[in-house]
């Protein structure tokens, strides 16, 4: 009979409950949002099978394989929107590609309607999309075993694909290998609470004031390295948390306190692997194999065993790849070979809190106090000074452009990082009674390869006109940015221009956070004071641009016009109307020719 009496004895992979025939194992959740055998003595007939079918117990029969030592690719799908859709290269789509195609099934974690994550089978490939990813929290794998036996007895081809510690459980479960099971895992740092996650998803309704109803995971859209989660919700609005902006990342990889017990003295770590084909993001890879870096992901596969060698040969028409040598592969994934280290927080203190307080309370209890006082403190007044010295530096102590910086910031503005920054050949021209409200740094001018081009750039703001600097903003050399009496002009942040943009504010321009512009860019919400004969005409209407849009070289924006977040404006189109979110215009007049499409800079 199983009994769990130390808790770091249980991965949870849920196999002595779909092994007895009774039905007398049962599962209950703890205060860490965890879940453990319970055993019904009524209905227990003592035959053993739970214990024959734990994967702690049986690791020592269960850690053989073919190769002790894998061999391995660097690898990504040939298809960029698998990749895109994807946490690293696409592998794991890879794999189940053929698998589908041979008539056979798939089995992952997919998210359930409130987030928790279960494990589940099909073999129809229009679940590949739920199955693709990593979800980072531990899987529910209640009935799933018995699902995978009885279709290898039916003869079906089956690959499964789950962490180290559930795929040992499988290996147990099933008593034998079966030729037609391919066994699939990754390399895990750690399984995370259940718990931890929904507190996670539930702070951006307390934040925004509306439920989530999709999250991404190391979304590819700012890039694979930022492990950027994408929540959208219920509003369709899309928020994006890098890794230093996601508390919940932070917390997991700073903290350690919020996986399960038994990660930190994990057993299904080095080699030989269980499975026969491991997958992981291949850290690295710029320095192994830079042509195979494009920041999008790129997928470590480990290939273990005969069968997995064998299987791998059909995925490989579907991927890019290169062999790489064992220790320059697994040179960025400690994890492959060692547990998780032991919390930095008291964590019993933090899942007591956790039940009466929000995350965003305990981001500031736990995550965001972790470094002491002193090291946040030199890092804040040191990473000031480096600022401002890197202001100054990058200026190549121009006096006229220094003289310019002095003159449009005050001494406060500058020690806290609020600045407008003009480089050289930049004039800037702003009203004694013209407001200029800023909350971070603009840079004028930026030259990028050419440092001593002469283009001219231009800042103009009238008496009465604003100009808001939310967020750091870089401006291309050439550039003529013109705010007319009674205007606003509003950068969000994170937004920059190529050569020669052209902004006329007459009334209300707004672009949003991390907007890109390529060369010659025009945004315009006037007519210059010209008027036509026609009923409804006024001369000027705000242009609002959404987050991260990307306008492309020589469109122009005209007045009235909404670009939704995530647009893309293609070269030379004129934009008259408003476009969608997440959709792709073209033409003059510019008309939607593709949507749902997603980009990284």
């Amino acid at each position: 009979m199983i009994n769990i009496t130390n808790k770091v004895d249980c991965c949870g992979c849920n196999a002595c409950g779909d092994i007895c025939p009774k039905d007398a194992i049962a599962f209950e959740t703890d205060i860490e949002g965890f879940w453990y055998p319970k055993v019904d003595r009524n209905k227990c007939i003592d035959c053993g099978l739970c214990e024959k079918s734990c994967p702690i117990i049986n690791m020592g029969s269960l850690k053989h394989n073919d190769f002790p030592q894998s061999v391995c690719y660097a690898a990504e799908h040939k298809n960029l929107e698998v990749v895109f859709d994807s946490t690293s290269g696409g592998a794991f789509s890879a794999l189940a590609d053929i698998m589908y195609k041979s008539g056979g099934y798939v089995g992952g974690a997919v998210f359930n309607e409130d987030f928790s994550v279960r494990q589940y089978i099909s073999d129809d490939k229009e679940d590949l999309p739920r199955l693709r990813s990593s979800k980072y929290l531990q899987s529910r794998f209640d009935g799933f075993y018995r699902q995978v036996r009885e279709l290898l007895k039916a003869g079906e081809q089956v690959l499964v694909c789950g962490s180290p510690c559930q795929m040992a459980a499988l290996r147990a479960f099933l008593c034998k290998d079966y030729e037609n099971l391919i066994i699939a895992d990754y390399i895990c740092r750690g399984v995370n609470s259940p718990k931890v996650w929904r507190k996670y998803l539930d702070s951006f309704e307390e934040r925004y004031g509306h439920k989530v109803v999709y999250c991404k995971a190391k979304s590819k859209e700012y890039g694979w390295r930022n492990l950027t989660q994408k929540v959208i919700l219920d509003n369709g609005k899309a928020y994006y948390e890098t890794k230093s902006q996601n508390n919940f990342t932070k917390g997991y990889l700073q903290t350690n306190a919020y996986c399960r017990p038994s990660c930190y003295a994990c057993k299904f770590k080095g080699y030989p692997r269980i499975s026969d084909i491991t997958l992981a993001d291949f850290w690295g890879i710029e320095q192994v194999e830079p042509s195979m870096d494009k920041n999008l992901g790129t997928s470590l596969i480990m290939i273990n065993s005969h069968k997995g060698e064998r299987y791998f040969e059909r995925v490989k028409p579907r991927l890019n790849y290169v062999s790489v040598s064992f220790e320059e592969s697994t040179r960025g994934n400690p994890a492959l070979t060692r547990p998780l280290d032991s919390p930095r927080v008291d964590r019993q203190a933090f899942f007591q809190d956790l039940d009466s307080m929000t995350f965003l309370q305990i981001a500031e209890k736990y995550i965001h106090s972790n470094t002491s006082w002193k090291h946040r403190m030199k890092e804040k007044y040191c990473s000031r000074a480096r600022h401002v010295l890197g202001i100054v530096r990058d200026m190549g102590w121009n006096l006229c452009s220094l003289y310019k910086f002095f003159r449009h910031n005050t001494l406060k503005e500058i020690w806290e990082g609020h600045t407008l920054i003009p480089r050289s050949h930049t004039r800037v021209r702003i009203h004694k009674q013209a407001a200029v409200n800023k909350k971070a740094s603009v840079v004028l001018g930026n030259k990028g390869r050419y440092k001593c081009s002469s283009l001219e750039t231009r800042l103009y703001v009238d008496k009465g006109g604003t100009l808001n600097i939310d967020g750091e903003v870089f401006i291309g050399y050439g550039a003529d940015i013109e705010v007319f009496s009674g205007a606003t002009l509003t950068f969000k942040g994170g937004s920059g221009s190529n050569i020669g943009l052209t902004i006329i504010c007459g009334e209300k321009i707004e672009i949003g956070r991390d907007v890109m512009m390529g060369r010659h860019v025009t945004i315009r919400d006037n007519n210059g004071g010209h008027y036509l004969n026609r009923a409804g005409y006024k001369n000027s209407r705000p242009v609002i641009i959404g987050d991260k849009a990307w306008l492309c070289e020589g469109c122009t924006i005209m007045p009235g016009v909404k670009i939704g977040d995530g647009a893309i404006v293609g070269a030379h189109a004129l934009v008259v109307s408003n476009v969608p979110a997440h959709a792709m215009v073209s033409g003059n007049p510019a008309i939607v020719v593709d949507e749902n499409v997603l980009w990284k800079y």
